[in-house]
């Protein structure tokens, strides 16, 4: 009898165990899992919808959804199976899943001309949901480790007019000792775009005439960025946010600023989703709040706009000297001389200092025109605001400079 009890207490120690190790499985819930990302993009004004979702495996896959986006009337729908691959709970309730796959798109979207267009390889992956007592907007800056897809295909009566090779958005994430989300670094590219302008006539012949005259009518370049983004100070620095088409130019943004925390995001988010359903006098009273917190808490270290010419510049001067029945140089000198007057109207001799010398070296030889602000210290927004009650003064607060034919600064 005892050898009895002693076999089946073994049964039943080795049931539990097997039942304690068959948990996690177990309690994965498809449904649960899209409730989760919903809650997660909801911080960010986004309302998703879900279709019916089914759990095979660590596979959920997902009977499409309907997107809506705060200030945007019309919803998005998204109507093809959603696929999540590599799905596990963990044992707080966070998710993570290898994958989200989204089938080849290849579809009509006009009748007169046909117009098709198609996209393959689209998948995100490395993909986090936190525990349901933990969603905020640090959760949704990490929701996300990549965005890839393959080559877009847009096509009028069978004829390819816009393309791209591909879009690649990379995020990688560091955490200090308590698993705590410090620093984002993130990459975004679509490379290889290309567009056939040359059937702009056919509907626009003005503008076509325009695109003939520069020898626009085919355009290839790129877009890229470059950002990196401390969580704990806000510390957010774009390297570059670079578009670059051959044979056009080349423009290039650059920022440094300081305290955009998760906390200000969400002050943000917040604020639009209480503008959605408040009056127009209360939205406006909460933007002001708002936005005086912002120009309190942002602080700018340097930020600049630059343009480099890859041959646009001097087309555009042909054109129009010819179509003033001028020559170029006649035009040029015209163009110098209301310069002065233009910038001028603005009442302010500083800026006119600034920007007629490097107006003028442009357009005598058009290489590359810069816009940046320095301060000479980093400074919150909001004494900047307060300096622009003296406009002159505004300008020496935030180290303006307007450069032209100068190499870009590292």
């Amino acid at each position: 009898m005892m050898k009895i009890n002693k076999i089946q207490g073994l049964m039943l120690a080795s049931g539990m165990a097997t039942l304690a190790l068959m948990q996690p499985a177990m309690a994965l819930d498809a449904q649960t899992f899209v409730d989760r990302i919903a809650a997660v993009y909801k911080i960010g004004g986004y309302d998703i919808q879900f279709g019916a979702a089914t759990l095979d495996g660590d596979t959920i896959t997902v009977d499409g959804a309907t997107v809506g986006v705060t200030g945007v009337e019309e919803p998005w729908t998204i109507d093809t199976t959603l696929t999540f691959t590599g799905v596990v709970e963990g044992d707080d309730g966070s998710f993570t899943a290898d994958a989200l796959t989204i089938p080849d798109i290849d579809t009509e979207f006009a009748q007169d001309p046909v117009g098709r267009v198609s996209l393959v390889d689209i998948s995100a992956t490395d993909l986090y949901l936190p525990p349901e007592d933990k969603v905020n907007v640090t959760a949704l800056l990490e929701s996300v480790g990549s965005l890839t897809t393959g080559p877009l295909s847009v096509t009028r009566d069978g004829t390819e007019v816009i393309s791209y090779e591909s879009i690649e958005a990379l995020n990688e994430f560091s955490y200090d000792d308590a698993n705590a989300l410090t620093d984002i670094a993130s990459t975004f590219s679509v490379n290889g775009i290309w567009a056939d302008l040359s059937t702009v006539s056919e509907e626009d012949a003005e503008a076509g005439a325009v695109i003939a005259a520069l020898g626009l009518t085919e355009i290839n370049g790129n877009i890229s960025q470059s950002m990196t983004w401390g969580m704990t100070d806000g510390h957010l620095v774009i390297d570059d946010f670079l578009f670059d088409f051959a044979d056009i130019g080349a423009i290039n943004f650059k920022a440094d600023i300081s305290g955009l925390t998760p906390a200000v995001l969400e002050k943000i988010y917040a604020m639009d989703a209480a503008s959605s359903g408040s009056t127009p006098e209360e939205a406006q009273a909460q933007q002001m709040m708002v936005g005086m917190e912002l120009l309190q808490a942002l602080t700018l270290t340097g930020s600049s706009l630059r343009y480099d010419d890859a041959g646009l510049t001097p087309k555009l001067l042909d054109m129009f000297a010819a179509q003033s029945g001028a020559d170029r140089a006649t035009f040029v000198e015209g163009l110098k001389a209301m310069v002065p007057q233009l910038v001028g109207q603005a009442g302010i001799p500083p800026l006119t200092d600034l920007v007629v010398p490097a107006a003028n070296a442009f357009l005598d030889d058009p290489q590359s025109i810069e816009v940046a602000v320095r301060p000479a210290t980093p400074t919150t927004l909001l004494v900047l605001s307060a300096a622009a009650a003296n406009p002159a003064g505004l300008i020496s607060a935030l180290g303006l400079a307007v450069t032209a034919n100068q190499a870009a600064a590292e």
